[in-house]
């Protein structure tokens, strides 16, 4: 069964981009070579500090938009609590 993930990205300017994906590695090093997201591309390079794993795509793009939704302290305190 594939697996799903939410995941935050910090990019070089202390910003934060959160997105999901079935590969962190492999989305994280597309985002690298500015293949990614249009936000990230101007940020480079960037880094995953926080990902969730989930069973179903649905289950992790709800929390994509969740974490979306938080404000950047409350995204700040998810990370450390990894």
């Amino acid at each position: 069964m594939p697996q799903f993930f939410a995941y935050m990205l910090r990019c070089s300017d202390g910003t934060l981009y959160t997105g999901w994906s079935t590969d962190i590695a492999k989305r994280t090093a597309q985002h690298n070579a500015g293949k990614g997201a249009k936000y990230t591309r101007a940020r480079l390079p960037v880094v995953c500090v926080y990902s969730e794993s989930f069973d179903a795509k649905k289950d992790a793009m709800k929390r994509e938009y969740e974490i979306k939704q938080l404000s950047r302290a409350r995204k700040e305190r998810l990370i450390q609590s990894k």
